[in-house]
């Protein structure tokens, strides 16, 4: 590709990024609004969900490379919850005013679960039916929650200003919701490729680019999704992205492509990296538990990320 064409599509992905990111809170709260359903729940349900990961997981289970579809959702996944968090953390620290432990719970034991069945050195199609029920019940258990009225809620008057400001419509909402959701993914593709020329044209050895530019431009799409919200006063959307990664990466999508081809799980997985995001989360959790996340916790899980993703170099 022409390094040109690489810059303009550099730059018209992330003005893509950078505007629907802004639409992407106007259509979480409108939609949470418009159906009665939290902001939170509604940011793990739609904006946590990854179809990019997803398809990437069926396509190389399918060629028989699952192991590496394996890896790619626990590395994607680790990217939501410590480097794109981290990164919106050192901008915006967050406040709470309800955190119920129960649902801090749930993703820790979706990440437990994928270790249990996997803890054979595979996971088999069987595995990849529990894996589902499992994001299935996870989904139904936030929801009874939810209505029960356990709800992560930030301290942010934001939803209240914006119902007051306009007439929200549910169905404009969650259209501008998913439109938004698209549109972030299609720039953050943009993004990537056009950094593939121009990062060559630059002269960089990929170990470099892969340990510092490609990390942060992989998790554009993630801070698309969580920062712009965490700016806006609703850390709860930040955090559900979190907890809705988690949920899409480790149960359904791993369910995915275990039904799809079995999925053989090496003893570095089991031994260090699901070991190392259930620490990661244990350590969110401990923070949302004081219903404060200050910026050096921001700092924390960017330098987990950074010891996660240069232990492959010396293991």
């Amino acid at each position: 590709m022409h390094i040109f064409i690489s810059i303009i599509l550099f730059v018209a992905g992330l003005g893509l990024v950078i505007y629907f990111a802004e639409k992407l809170v106007e259509g979480a709260v409108g939609t949470s609004l418009g159906f009665g359903i939290s902001s939170f729940l509604v940011s793990v349900i739609f904006i946590g969900f990854d179809p990019e990961n997803l398809a990437l997981g069926a396509v190389a289970s399918f060629e028989g490379v699952a192991g590496i579809a394996l890896g790619s959702i626990i590395g994607a996944a680790m990217v939501a919850i410590a480097l794109a968090f981290g990164i919106t953390l050192l901008f915006v620290p967050m406040e709470f005013e309800e955190v119920p432990k129960r649902i801090l719970l749930i993703p820790i034991l979706a990440v437990f679960l994928l270790g249990l069945l996997g803890n054979d050195g595979q996971l088999s199609r069987i595995d990849g039916v529990i894996l589902l029920f499992a994001f299935v019940l996870s989904i139904l258990q936030l929801l009874r929650l939810s209505k029960g009225g356990f709800d992560i809620k930030s301290t942010g008057e934001v939803a209240e200003t914006l119902e007051k400001k306009e007439e929200l419509n549910r169905w404009k909402s969650l259209g501008l919701l998913l439109i938004s959701l698209i549109a972030i993914i299609a720039g953050s593709a943009m993004l990537v490729k056009a950094s593939e020329t121009i990062i060559a044209n630059l002269g960089l050895s990929d170990t470099v680019f892969g340990m510092t530019i490609l990390a942060l431009l992989v998790s554009i799409e993630e801070l698309g999704k969580e920062l712009p919200a965490a700016l806006k006063g609703r850390p709860e959307i930040s955090f559900g992205n979190v907890v809705g990664s988690v949920l899409a990466f480790f149960l359904f999508n791993a369910g995915i492509i275990a039904i799809v081809q079995p999925v053989p799980v090496s003893d570095q997985v089991m031994r260090f990296y699901l070991p190392f995001c259930m620490v990661t989360l244990i350590m969110i959790s401990f923070f949302m538990m004081r219903k404060k996340i200050p910026r050096w916790a921001g700092i924390v899980l960017i330098i987990l990320y950074i010891i996660f993703f240069s232990a492959g170099y010396f293991m």
